[in-house]
């Protein structure tokens, strides 16, 4: 074995030991994500000139201090990401097989249904006439991008096989570089809406390509000096990470502020059509691990990565298409808001069910032995 997958090997012993504690910004995200809400359509309000000179700094559509906020966003993600874990696939297919299906086949479908269905026609009287394609925008992009770091959060708090969980996460982002331009530039044409696709791709190499390159990059230099140096700077990049994040909400929402100010309901109604695709992809996922007689470790975080999202990419696509001042970069940063509370509520359901999880993996064998 190499030393690299030793040190792998190692995270993932770690991962399968107990359930580490979430982070104070991991746990109340919500919180924080609505105090940016707050303190953004605040500022965006009392000082409306600033923000505006920070949105007229373009070149080629691409908002340079966005975009800069955005790498410092993503890039500590993907270092998290071993793809020399993608080895380990073959050991799991079948959870790695529903996982894909859930994730490319399934979920950026289901999503783009749920959005014509409550966005287009149910809720449309109550949301502004001019933003219906540019919401339904966002929640496609939302679905299209499945979750990166998170789930290994999630992941931990269920007990998930910590390779699986590796190699999935792996998989998913390989498949990623190749597939979210394509996906979303279907979905999007079948719902109606003009594809830039120029911005588009723009936006894969801008945000996906080149900072995984720089991150996995970055990750062999930093483990070349150790596993103590590598996880001393994950630590400090987590922190810088986090304020990026939070920086790009108060400037969204800071664009944002005369819409949500004329229709508060707005967060709410788009918050519908994202809470039911997270409960019917991790439940599918979840069912269907079942029925292939994948244990309750692999099943767990298979029905998690099919249930949260890439949101980071999510809204740095989002703004390079449609705009700060865009309802799909709005329902994109949903998205963020809910992320927390509604994945916690899945981990607590699939920690409860593991007792009728297994015993239907006990029944399906003895009906395979008769």
């Amino acid at each position: 074995m190499s030393a690299q997958c030793e040190a792998t090997g190692k995270r993932a012993a770690n991962m399968a030991g107990a359930a580490a504690p979430m982070s104070v910004f991991e746990r109340w995200l919500t919180l924080w994500v609505a105090l940016c809400i707050v303190a953004g359509v605040l500022l965006g309000q009392l000082f409306p000139a600033p923000f505006q000179a920070l949105g007229r700094m373009e070149v080629a559509q691409v908002n340079i201090p966005v975009g800069l906020l955005i790498w410092v966003m993503i890039i500590p993600m993907l270092m998290k990401i071993d793809f020399a874990a993608l080895h380990q696939v073959k050991s799991h297919w079948k959870g790695i097989g529903v996982t894909l299906f859930v994730n490319w086949a399934v979920k950026p479908f289901s999503m783009a249904l749920l959005a014509w269905l409550f966005i287009r026609h149910l809720f449309a009287p109550y949301l502004p006439a001019e933003q219906l394609d540019s919401y339904v925008a966002g929640l496609i992009l939302l679905a299209a991008a499945p979750c990166t770091a998170m789930v290994f959060v999630w992941s931990r708090l269920t007990g998930g096989d910590p390779y699986f969980t590796l190699s999935q996460v792996a998989l998913n982002d390989a498949i990623m570089i190749v597939a979210f331009a394509p996906v979303v530039g279907l979905l999007l044409g079948l719902s109606a809406i003009v594809v830039p696709w120029d911005t588009l791709l723009a936006s894969v190499v801008l945000y996906i390509v080149i900072p995984v390159i720089l991150a996995q990059a970055w990750r062999k230099l930093l483990l070349k000096r150790g596993q103590a140096a590598f996880d001393a700077a994950m630590a400090q990049l987590g922190h810088a990470s986090v304020l990026a994040l939070l920086a790009t909400l108060v400037l969204l929402f800071a664009f944002q502020g005369e819409q949500i100010l004329a229709q508060p309901l707005i967060i709410a109604l788009l918050a519908v059509p994202i809470l039911i695709q997270v409960f019917f992809n991790s439940g599918l996922a979840y069912w269907l691990n079942r029925k292939v007689g994948e244990k309750h470790s692999v099943a767990c975080p298979s029905a998690l990565i099919g249930a949260s999202n890439f949101f980071e990419l999510a809204v740095a696509a989002a703004i390079a298409l449609f705009g700060f001042q865009s309802g799909a970069a709005l329902a994109t940063v949903v998205g963020v808001l809910i992320e927390v509370p509604v994945m916690l509520l899945v981990v607590k359901i699939v920690n409860r069910s593991k007792g009728w999880y297994e015993a239907g993996l006990v029944a399906g064998k003895g009906k395979r032995h008769v």
